[in-house]
């Protein structure tokens, strides 16, 4: 895609603090970091979102993050543990797919923000989803 920024960055058209790159995937430093060491897996291949994705994909990514990611992250910067997130159409993001491996610290104050006024009863939301 000719204006995605993170084709842009694969490219090398923008820089990035790149930790690791493969055929694959590149993953980088993510420059709105919500914690120290916010990376970001970003598949070399332009797709969007999980209905697009190639599922060889997931799984290296998956594996780069439990084998090589989370063992850096605690060794060298000795986070607590490790949120792992990827967004799908809505917000505010890039639309090309990835992942953020989002260190967690005891004191690190990340919330993951919910307006619960707006959540339905779960019984309710069962219903929807198993009728």
């Amino acid at each position: 895609m000719k204006d995605c920024l993170f084709c842009k960055i694969i490219k090398g058209e923008i820089p990035s603090k790149t930790i690791y790159e493969d055929e694959m995937c590149k993953v980088f430093l993510d420059i709105d970091p919500k914690t120290n060491g916010d990376l970001l897996i970003v598949t070399k291949k332009h797709q969007e979102n999980l209905l697009e994705i190639d599922e060889e994909f997931i799984t290296h990514a998956y594996r780069l993050a439990k084998e090589k990611f989370y063992p850096l992250l605690k060794e060298k910067l000795s986070c607590d543990g490790l949120t792992i997130v990827q967004n799908n159409f809505y917000g505010p993001m890039v639309q090309h797919f990835h992942f953020h491996l989002t260190p967690r610290y005891k004191n690190d104050e990340y919330k993951e923000i919910s307006n619960k006024d707006l959540l339905e009863d779960i019984d309710e939301i069962y219903t929807k989803l198993t009728k």
